[in-house]
């Protein structure tokens, strides 16, 4: 490709600036991919046998693993605070709607899809994360997103928003991450995790600053790749917009987890909330895994078991916190599609 051979800018480092233009392109390519393999797995009847054994098989085992787990132990979401667990539920959903709002900032204005249709998306990819391995999910929200009409973008403009938001992302969870490493009572190899989370998000930031100007650059704009990511590059003001909103979708997510953590009897102790909060997103990043909830949930279990908590009781709770992220994006996706098919009844009506 004739863009990586020549970098954006004479001041840096040619590697990052390749990795910055070509991202959208190359998962572009990866989740069209995916895409396509699950299209023709149920395209045919016996891929679509395969992957219903498949899921079943999986189902079954993961209620077995569960139910022999749990037989000894307490239920995830069970809690004498049911009231506090509804408003943990009830703030998830909150936070989902400020995350679509902010991702729709990352977008141009004539290929900005509805925030319903992005919080569908990330409705979607909460509930295929349970069964799929990671970056299955960002494939989901860009099938739901896409599904959803009308949807002005195509999927490498989904692409390149979705490279943006996980700079976002990094950034809105910086000073979450260094207020819980300095926080009294936090173990060293801990403190050392959340300040790589905190040092990982000012790298995004700088990112996302200097982009606008890398993709403006002459040497960018001499090349098709260049001259089509260049509009479409979040300018500093939207960033900002789009940073302030993931980041009250972070703040509402903290408190969440940490009337969670108090009604199932481990406390409300605001670094321990961090810790979870940032050991789960931090799991979400990785490039792949056994299954994005999964993942999320092991990473919560660590997080609470370094900090104290018996091992049994923290996967547990981390069983819990995931059951209910899944619960609300499921909530939301239900919402999303009633919303969509309850407007297109109206229209109908009014048409006639």
């Amino acid at each position: 490709m004739p863009s990586t051979h020549t970098p954006p800018s004479e001041h840096t480092d040619p590697l990052t600036a390749i990795a910055i233009v070509a991202s959208p392109i190359v998962l572009e390519g990866r989740y069209r991919l995916l895409i396509r393999s699950l299209a023709r797995l149920q395209g045919s009847r016996r891929g679509r046998w395969t992957l219903g054994l498949v899921s079943v098989a999986v189902a079954v085992a993961l209620t077995a693993l569960a139910a022999r787990h749990f037989a000894t132990t307490s239920w995830p979401l069970s809690t004498d605070h049911p009231l506090v667990l509804v408003a943990s539920g009830l703030l998830l959903l909150l936070a989902q709607a400020l995350k679509a709002v902010g991702w729709s900032r990352l977008f141009v204005p004539a290929e900005r899809p509805e925030s319903v249709a992005l919080a569908a998306g990330n409705g979607g990819a909460a509930l295929i994360g349970v069964v799929l391995p990671g970056r299955f999910d960002d494939a989901m929200r860009i099938a739901v997103v896409r599904r959803y009409p009308p949807c002005p973008a195509g999927i490498r403009v989904l692409c390149l928003s979705l490279v943006m938001l996980g700079l976002i992302d990094a950034v809105a969870l910086a000073p979450l991450a260094l207020a819980g490493a300095v926080l009294p009572g936090t173990e060293i190899g801990l403190r050392t995790g959340l300040a790589l989370v905190a040092a990982g998000g000012v790298a995004a930031a700088a990112v996302i600053v200097a982009l606008p100007r890398l993709a403006a650059h002459r040497h960018a704009l001499r090349f098709r790749l260049g001259r089509w990511i260049s509009p479409r590059t979040t300018t500093l003001r939207a960033a900002v917009e789009a940073w302030v909103f993931v980041s009250a979708c972070w703040l509402v997510r903290a408190v969440s987890l940490l009337l969670l953590l108090g009604a199932l009897g481990i406390g409300y102790s605001v670094g321990l909330a961090l810790l979870v909060l940032c050991a789960g997103a931090a799991a979400a990043a990785l490039p792949i895994g056994p299954a994005g909830a999964a993942t999320q949930v092991g990473a919560g279990t660590a997080a609470l078991a370094a900090s104290g908590i018996g091992g049994s009781k923290a996967l547990s709770v981390a069983v819990s916190i995931g059951i209910l992220g899944v619960l609300s994006g499921v909530a939301v996706l239900v919402f999303a599609i009633a919303w969509r098919g309850g407007w297109s009844l109206a229209r109908r009506a009014a048409a006639r």
